[in-house]
C-alpha cells in the first residue's frame, strides 16, 4: 500500500469517526423528552406552586407528547422536595416548580438543608409572579397603611401579626414593614391558612399578608379588608387598593414566585427546549386567561433573564434578613 494510500484511508476513516461521534449528541438533542417528566412540587397539592405545575404539565403533556407528571414532596418548608431534585440526575427529567421561599429564603433561615439551591439549581424558566394582599379584620380601626401604623406606632408590641411560617413571603413581607415603618409588632406562625384566617376575621390578629388568589373570597364576601397590595402596581381586580409603595413605603415588592428549576448540568438544550415550550403556554389565551384571574403576571423570558431576576431577589432577602437579625433555625 502506497503512502498516498495510507494517508487517504487514515483521513477517511478520521472524518467517518468524527461523523459517528456527533450522532449520539445530535440525536440526544432532538430526542428530549423520550420518557415521562417530573415536576415535583415541595408543598402538598393547592398552593401556588402546585397550580402553577398543573397549569403548564397539562399543555407540556401534549406539546411533547409525553406524560409530564406533577409530583408533591411536602416537608421542611419546600426543603425535602428541593433537595430531591437537586440531587436528582440531570437529565432534565426531573426538575423542580421552585418558588420564593425554597429557592431565595430558605438557606438563609434553615440550618444544614444539604443542599445549596443558587449552587445546585438552574434557573430555566419563570412561570408566574403573583401579588399578596395585606389583610386586616373587617371591623378594624384602620383602613389605610397610613393608620395601621400610626396605631401600631401607638401600641408597640401589642399588634401582632400571622404567617403560615417563618421564611414564608407573608412572614417576610410583615418584616419588611416593620422596618420601613420602623414599628414593633408579633409575629404568630400558623400550620396552615385557614386557621389564620378564621382569627384574623375573629380580630386575634391585626394583619396577613396573603396571597390574592386566597385573599379575594373573604374580601368580597366582607369578612375581611384589604389595606394594600405588595406588586409595585395595583392589582387589576382590586384597582381601589393602594400599593404598600404608594402607602408611604417607597420601593417596596414583595412577591410570590414560581418557576422551573433543574439540577446543575442539565444539558442546554433541555433547558432551552423547556423554556421555550413553557413560553408559548404561558402565552396561550385560556392559561393567560386562567393566570389573569390571580392577577398573576406572566413576563416571558430565557433562561438568563430568570437566573438575574433570582440573583436580584436572594440579593433583596439576603438584606432583609440582616437587617431585621432574623436567626436560622
Amino acid at each position: 500500500m502506497t503512502q498516498i494510500v495510507r494517508n487517504t484511508l487514515a483521513q477517511c476513516l478520521a472524518g467517518l469517526s468524527m461523523t459517528l461521534a456527533l450522532l449520539p449528541a445530535s440525536a440526544a438533542e432532538t430526542d428530549y423528552p423520550n420518557k415521562p417528566v417530573s415536576f415535583v412540587v415541595a408543598y402538598a397539592p393547592g398552593g401556588q406552586g402546585d397550580v402553577f405545575a398543573r397549569l403548564v404539565s397539562e399543555k407540556l403533556s401534549t406539546v411533547y407528547k409525553q406524560s409530564v407528571i406533577v409530583d408533591n414532596k411536602p416537608g421542611v418548608s419546600g426543603t425535602i422536595g428541593t433537595r430531591y431534585v437537586a440531587k436528582a440526575k440531570n437529565d432534565g427529567y426531573t426538575l423542580l416548580l421552585g418558588q420564593t421561599g425554597e429557592i431565595t429564603v430558605n438557606r438563609l433561615l434553615v440550618k444544614d438543608m444539604g443542599y445549596d439551591p443558587m449552587k445546585e439549581l438552574v434557573p430555566v424558566v419563570l412561570i408566574g409572579n403573583a401579588p399578596l394582599v395585606m389583610l386586616a379584620p373587617a371591623d378594624a380601626p384602620y383602613n389605610t397603611v397610613a393608620e395601621f401604623i400610626q396605631q401600631a406606632k401607638a401600641k408597640p408590641d401589642q399588634f401582632s401579626y400571622g404567617s403560615v411560617g417563618a421564611g414564608t413571603p407573608g412572614h417576610l413581607s410583615a418584616v419588611a414593614l416593620g422596618l420601613g415603618a420602623k414599628i414593633n409588632m408579633v409575629h404568630i406562625p400558623y400550620k396552615g391558612v385557614g386557621p389564620l384566617l378564621t382569627d384574623l376575621m375573629a380580630g386575634r390578629l391585626q394583619a396577613f399578608f396573603s396571597s390574592a388568589s386566597a385573599a379575594m373570597p373573604q374580601i368580597k364576601g366582607g369578612k375581611l379588608k384589604a389595606l394594600a397590595v405588595t406588586t409595585p402596581k395595583r392589582m387589576s381586580s382590586l384597582p381601589q387598593v393602594p400599593t404598600v409603595a404608594e402607602s408611604g413605603l417607597p420601593g417596596f415588592s414583595y412577591t410570590l414566585w414560581g418557576g422551573l428549576f433543574a439540577p446543575v448540568g442539565t444539558p442546554d438544550h433541555v433547558i432551552d427546549s423547556l423554556n421555550k415550550e413553557v413560553n408559548q403556554i404561558l402565552a396561550m389565551p385560556d392559561i393567560k386567561a386562567r393566570l389573569d384571574a390571580d392577577n398573576v403576571s406572566v413576563p416571558k423570558n430565557t433562561p438568563a433573564e430568570f437566573a438575574d431576576y433570582v440573583k436580584s431577589e436572594a440579593a433583596k432577602f439576603e438584606k432583609l434578613v440582616k437587617d431585621a437579625n432574623i436567626k436560622a433555625d
